[in-house]
């Protein structure tokens, strides 16, 4: 008799995405790898593919050619009439939910993990698009207690007005994995191998799940995004002031009314305003600039899971 709560079925196809954004280089490397020989991520039982995301990207090193590929996973976008007059990276969001989905279809892959690089000073870091998947839950406490003592931590976007359509959403279960700090077309040895550490245990809970593995009930703490800051700006949109030393490479750091945030060219400090203490994250990441944002507040809190085990019919 088994005490597990929530009976899944095996995990059967995965996916791990590299080159979403063709100048985030580590995701890029190790799927041409695994390509070449995919030795390390085979796992008995378990169809894996990797993949190139968004080739013509690569071939740049330019986070996208036309827009960016991580936000056109919608219905609008993934429902319209295939033409050359769509940008690039939609008609490749087309194709890439015809190969792996099609999106919310029990035909679509299980997993897709999106391998990515943040210019910020991220560390090791897992998104989570649902605060209430068990499934996920437990394999992002397995994979942050296999890496401990290495820190990782868990972002959260999910929110209502902040949520977008990522590469990843046409899975069952989407994995975001983003690792830093790292510039755009660079290679760091110290940073690819985290991320290949990353993978390493997510397949091996796959694995033990698949084989009849129970896991206990587990909690972890996760950062959610709340709101999004964007540098100060004059009537023309543009930017009068940079993060503050202070400020610079603390994400996940707690961050408090009256710290100091921005910086202006002549010397003055703008401090933070508001009345709770927030977490910060993606500070000064490179690729938001264009985005208008600065960082993203995040509250910590924590979430649990029953215990998972794989229902074999």
């Amino acid at each position: 008799m088994t005490t597990c709560h929530i009976a899944k079925d095996p995990i059967k196809k995965i996916a791990i995405f590299g080159g979403t954004h063709g100048n985030e280089l580590s995701g890029v490397f190790l799927v041409k790898h695994w390509m070449e020989n995919g030795t390390e991520i085979q796992r008995t039982g378990l169809k894996i593919k990797p993949f190139l995301s968004n080739p013509r990207a690569v071939e740049k090193c330019t986070r996208y050619i036309d827009c960016d590929l991580n936000r056109v996973f919608d219905p609008e976008n993934l429902g319209k009439e295939r033409s050359e007059d769509l940008p690039y990276e939609v008609r490749r969001a087309q194709e890439i939910n015809h190969l792996f989905g099609p999106k919310d279809n029990e035909d679509s892959y299980d997993i897709i993990f999106d391998l990515h690089n943040t210019t910020s000073n991220m560390g090791c870091t897992l998104i989570l698009e649902d605060s209430r998947n068990d499934f996920l839950i437990q394999m992002f406490h397995y994979i942050k207690t296999s890496l401990a003592p290495l820190p990782c931590y868990i972002y959260l976007i999910e929110h209502p007005s902040l949520q977008y359509a990522t590469t990843r959403s046409i899975a069952k279960y989407p994995v975001g994995i983003e690792v830093g700090p790292q510039s755009q077309g660079v290679l760091r040895a110290d940073i690819l191998d985290q991320m290949r550490k990353m993978i390493k245990h997510a397949l091996d809970f796959i694995h033990h799940f698949n084989k009849g593995k129970e896991f206990p009930p587990c909690a972890i703490d996760v950062y959610k995004i709340m709101e999004k800051v964007d540098y100060p700006r004059n009537e023309s949109g543009e930017i009068t002031a940079i993060i503050h030393p202070n400020l610079q490479d603390q994400d996940w750091k707690p961050l408090s009314p009256g710290d100091p945030v921005f910086l202006t060219l002549d010397g003055k400090t703008i401090p933070l305003g508001g009345d709770c203490t927030v977490y910060p994250v993606f500070i000064n990441e490179a690729a938001y600039y264009e985005k208008k944002e600065a960082f993203a507040k995040t509250a910590k809190l924590t979430l649990s899971a029953k215990s998972i085990c794989p229902s074999f019919h």
